[in-house]
C-alpha cells in the first residue's frame, strides 16, 4: 500500500514538473516570438543603443564621385560623406564608415553590419519591402550615357545591343523589364565605367545625378538621354522595424532643409563636378 501511495506521489509530482516546465518553456516562446525581429533587433540598435556605444555604423560607397569615394590622400568625401558626419554630429556619436556596392546595401542592414545607408540609394517599391526609408534628400531618374562619336539618344537605339548596368540599382530594374535591350552587368561602379570605356556596351545606364559629374570628367561621352523612366528619390535606410532610428533621421532630414544644410552640401561637393548645366534644384529638395 505504501509503495503503491509512493508511486502515484511520484507520478502527481512529475506531472507537475511538465506542466511547470511546458508553460515555462511555452511563455518563453512566446516572449521570443513577440514582435518581428525586425523589431528586436530596433531595440538592439535603436538610438538609445547607438548613443551608448559611441557610434554610428554608416553604409556609403567608395567608388561613386561626387557621391561617396576615396580620393587621392585616402579619404572619404562625397555628398553622402558630408551628411554622414552631419548626421553624427547631431547625434552625438563618432562615425564608422562601411563601405557597400549597389547589390549588398540590404544585406549590409539585414546582417546587422551597418545601421543606417546614405549610399545613393533611390526609394522603389520592392526596396520597401526589405527597408524603411526615411525622408528623401535628393531626386533622380534613370539616365543613359554613351561615346559622342556614337550617341544613343533614345530607347529604341538600344535594342538589341549591350546596355551596361551595375547590379541591385534601379537602372537594371528598370532595362530588365524592357525588350530587346541585353544588360551586361557587374558589382561595382568602377566595374562598370570600365567595361563602357573598354567599349564592352553601347550605352551605360545608372542615376542620372552622378552620371552629370562622370561626363565632365570623362568628355569623350555624353549623357545622350537625361531621364528615362519615373521620377524618383534619394532617401536614407535603416533595417525594417527600427522605428528608433526612422524616426530620427526623419527629425534630422526635416531639420537640415530648414536649415538650407543640403544647398550647402550641393556647393561644397557637388558644384564643382557638375557641368553649367545643372542646377541645385535638378538634384536637391527646396
Amino acid at each position: 500500500m505504501k509503495v503503491k501511495n509512493i508511486f502515484n506521489w511520484t507520478i502527481s509530482i512529475l506531472a507537475i514538473l511538465l506542466v511547470i516546465i511546458s508553460a515555462y518553456f511555452g511563455f518563453a516562446q512566446k516572449g521570443l516570438n513577440s514582435g518581428t525581429s525586425a523589431s528586436r533587433w530596433s531595440n538592439q540598435n535603436g538610438v538609445s543603443e547607438i548613443k551608448r556605444r559611441g557610434y554610428l555604423r554608416v553604409a556609403v560607397f567608395g567608388d561613386l564621385p561626387p557621391y561617396g569615394w576615396v580620393n587621392s590622400n585616402g579619404k572619404r568625401v562625397g555628398y553622402d560623406v558630408y551628411l554622414a558626419h552631419r548626421m553624427t554630429q547631431d547625434l552625438g556619436v563618432k562615425i564608422r564608415f562601411v563601405q557597400v556596392n549597389a547589390n549588398n546595401r540590404v544585406d549590409t542592414l539585414n546582417s546587422n553590419k551597418a545601421d543606417i545607408i546614405l549610399a545613393n540609394f533611390t526609394v522603389t517599391p520592392e526596396r520597401k519591402d526589405v527597408v524603411d526609408f526615411a525622408k528623401p534628400y535628393m531626386k533622380v531618374s534613370v539616365g543613359v550615357i554613351s561615346p559622342k562619336s556614337a550617341p544613343i539618344t533614345s530607347a529604341n537605339q538600344l535594342k538589341n545591343k549591350k546596355l551596361i548596368v551595375t547590379k541591385g540599382t534601379t537602372a537594371e530594374n528598370y532595362f530588365s523589364q524592357q525588350k530587346n535591350v541585353n544588360l551586361l552587368k557587374f558589382d561595382s561602379k568602377t566595374q562598370q565605367f570600365n567595361a563602357l570605356k573598354n567599349g564592352r556596351g553601347a550605352a551605360l545606364a545608372d542615376d542620372n545625378s552622378y552620371l552629370y559629374a562622370w561626363v565632365k570628367q570623362n568628355p569623350k561621352y555624353t549623357v545622350g538621354i537625361k531621364s528615362i523612366g519615373p521620377k524618383q528619390y534619394i532617401s536614407p535606410a535603416v533595417k525594417k522595424g527600427n522605428r528608433s532610428l526612422l524616426k530620427w533621421t526623419n527629425k534630422e532630414i526635416t531639420k537640415l532643409n530648414k536649415e538650407s544644410f543640403f544647398v550647402e552640401d550641393y556647393n561644397k561637393e557637388l558644384r564643382p563636378y557638375f557641368g553649367k548645366d545643372i542646377k541645385p534644384t535638378d538634384i536637391i529638395l527646396a
